[in-house]
């Protein structure tokens, strides 16, 4: 799931971010309904991910970090923090385990979200909610978390 998540975002911002605005025909904004624009990369997943919720399976996924812009993206548990902090000393290897909210039992995965075009960090680096300002290409922003329900 992940690798499907990563190869479409990544594609999105090198192929049609980072491409249309290298060319002047339109811009990436953070109110992109508003101005005709086209979602950041990270809205790209955000929204690709409220989809995915709203089909029922319970699947989720969303973009968590140490250094949100906003704090809906801030960890959601322990495990979250953990698996950021994992990520960041290590972003080539994932932190996986099981979870449980009540009685129902997940599986988790926290996966380290890099820059993987100029626009993501340099709207990091701009963005006045932003609590870091020196992203450059391929630095881990964050993670992707994904929870996939085991008693469906």
């Amino acid at each position: 799931m992940h690798a499907v998540i990563q190869a479409n975002r990544t594609v999105y911002a090198t192929n049609v971010v980072d491409k249309m605005q290298e060319k002047g025909i339109v811009q990436a904004a953070e109110h992109w309904r508003q101005e005709n624009a086209l979602p950041l990369p990270a809205q790209f997943l955000m929204e690709t991910g409220r989809l995915v919720a709203e089909q029922g399976s319970g699947i989720k996924d969303r973009l968590a970090s140490l250094w949100p812009i906003y704090v809906w993206n801030n960890p959601q548990s322990d495990f979250e923090r953990k698996g950021l902090e994992a990520v960041v000393k290590n972003p080539d290897r994932p932190f996986t385990g099981f979870v449980r909210t009540g009685r129902e039992k997940y599986f988790q995965a926290i996966y380290a979200d890099l820059a993987v075009a100029h626009a993501c960090a340099e709207c990091h680096n701009k963005h006045p909610n932003s609590p870091r300002r020196d992203y450059t290409l391929n630095d881990v922003m964050g993670g992707i978390a994904i929870t996939i329900p085991l008693n469906q």
